[in-house]
């Protein structure tokens, strides 16, 4: 839940769904538009002036400005006697008397007598003052422009007799007759159409900060490492492969390596600062084992510990991968491994450790597999036989890294707090919420295991394009200046594409 947000926050939060909003307020304004256009009847309009004197016969008043502004005084009495029921039954029985049943059907709300209703007519009408005058105005709107003009018409006829016997003083008067107009005053087509695509721009990003403000998954390193007071290990990007696709693709798992051939860039770069990160924590701990686990199932944790490891060995540290989670194991998925015998073996006093090590999977890499699914896993990596086996196995490697369950799902990620340095937590982008990260971090806490930090993993962020490059044909990567004066090289520079040079042109 975001309680601040800031001019930046705002700002990328609305471009992060610029196209969900484009998409909603383009659909506001059709909505609007094919309202208006085939839903909404035509309306059309007429329109007729009253002038109010205070004497029947004005030639006769001695102060004229005085007559007038008494005039205007019956203005506002004289409106209320044109709504008053009495007024708008007698232009009703005129209604039916001029139009046939259909037509007021149309256009008015009849009683089962077929008599027209007060109110309904009462819609139709609009009367009111025009200002510094003693004048009335007075418009009629209906679906059919005989109709509207009748109404005033039929107005203007009935009124002087109502208002000599409510009121009693003054006269009302018209010039003219209102017009049949036959071009509709509504509905407004380009002004619904905006208004269509308003009101769907504004509801979508209502409901893109009402589910922000409410949305309580984990979406920011920083606040994340301010709420728990624990260090940032690394940020890993979301990404998608040819490769990763073909997989979902065929049903398999979208796992990746690091020395897959299509990673990103970034994706490499970000395992080599883990790389860094996790060696300064470890460098005040007497072991070099720890564990990589999460709160819930599904959040990366398999990849996430595999590629440590692959960019551990990369360094030149000779290091050993165990797949401690003997209830599901995927790294000998990851690195096409053989799962007849592992952890579980060694643990059960079945086999010798050195047999269920599978030597050189990578260069300075080896792994040790879950191996069979054991009846009891938590009791097993809680065992004193898991103590003496990484005891043994820590004189032989630099580093040990473990891939552990969900600290908030089983124990077994916990019996391990006697056996290593610490554990990591990898943290899944926009599904973790801040209550998981709670309750496995009073998990931890009560098993008093140390907590070295967290891994983001999938951000959504946009990587930055221009600066470092990638040569299709080595598959290797370069850095570049991107205004045109290289830098140096990583790698293999790409070599010039002979096609686009100029004839006559010298080659490199």
């Amino acid at each position: 839940m975001n309680e601040n947000y800031s001019v930046r926050d705002i700002i990328t939060l609305l471009m992060n769904h610029i196209c969900l909003i484009i998409v909603f307020s383009i659909l506001g304004a059709a909505a609007g538009y094919g309202i208006s256009k085939y839903v909404l009847p035509l309306k059309y309009a007429s329109h007729i002036t009253m002038y109010v004197q205070s004497y029947t016969d004005i030639s006769e008043n001695e102060d004229y400005i005085k007559n007038i502004s008494y005039a205007k005084q019956l203005v506002n009495t004289y409106i209320e006697v044109l709504k008053d029921d009495t007024v708008i039954d007698a232009v009703g029985e005129q209604l039916a008397g001029q139009f046939d049943r259909s037509t007021l059907a149309e256009n008015f709300v009849l009683s089962g007598d077929g008599k027209i209703a007060s109110a309904s007519i009462r819609n139709c009408l609009s009367i009111s003052s025009v200002a510094d005058t003693s004048a009335i105005k007075v418009t009629a709107v209906a679906n059919n422009p005989e109709v509207a003009a009748f109404i005033c018409n039929s107005l203007t006829k009935v009124a002087p007799e109502y208002m000599m016997e409510a009121v009693g003083v003054g006269s009302i008067n018209t010039i003219g007759t209102a017009k049949t107009n036959h071009s509709p005053v509504a509905p407004h087509i380009s002004k619904n159409t905006v208004t269509g695509g308003a009101a769907g721009f504004l509801l979508i990003v209502c409901c893109i900060f009402m589910i922000d403000f409410f949305d309580n998954t984990v979406k920011d390193s920083e606040t994340l490492k301010n709420k728990y007071q624990k260090a940032i290990i690394g940020e890993i990007q979301q990404f998608e492969t040819d490769e990763k696709k073909k997989r979902k693709n065929s049903g398999g798992t979208a796992h990746f390596k690091l020395t897959d051939r299509d990673i990103p860039f970034n994706i490499v770069e970000s395992y080599k600062s883990i790389r860094t990160n996790v060696t300064f924590s470890l460098s005040t701990n007497e072991k070099s084992v720890f564990a990589v686990s999460s709160a819930n199932p599904g959040e990366g944790v398999s990849t996430a510990t595999a590629n440590i490891a692959i960019a551990m060995a990369q360094s030149g540290s000779k290091v050993l991968l165990i797949d401690a989670d003997m209830r599901q194991s995927i790294q000998h998925e990851i690195f096409g491994l053989k799962n007849r015998e592992g952890l579980s073996a060694v643990l059960g006093k079945m086999k010798q450790p050195d047999k269920c090590i599978q030597k050189n999977v990578l260069e300075n890499l080896d792994v040790m597999t879950a191996g069979p699914v054991p009846p009891n896993p938590s009791e097993l990596l809680g065992s004193e036989q898991m103590a003496v086996l990484l005891n043994e196995l820590s004189s032989q490697y630099s580093i040990i890294i473990m891939d552990t369950p969900p600290v908030n799902v089983v124990t077994d990620a916990l019996e391990l707090a006697k056996c290593v340095s610490g554990i990591i937590l990898v943290v899944r982008y926009g599904v973790t919420t801040d209550d998981d990260l709670t309750t496995a971090g009073k998990r931890i806490e009560a098993a008093k295991m140390n907590m070295l930090g967290f891994i983001l993993n999938g951000m959504k962020h946009k990587q930055r394009k221009g600066y470092y490059s990638r040569n299709q044909r080595s598959g290797r990567y370069y850095y570049k200046k991107s205004s045109g004066n290289d830098y140096g090289y990583y790698g293999a520079k790409p070599e010039p594409d002979s096609s686009k040079q100029k004839k006559g042109s010298p080659t490199a």
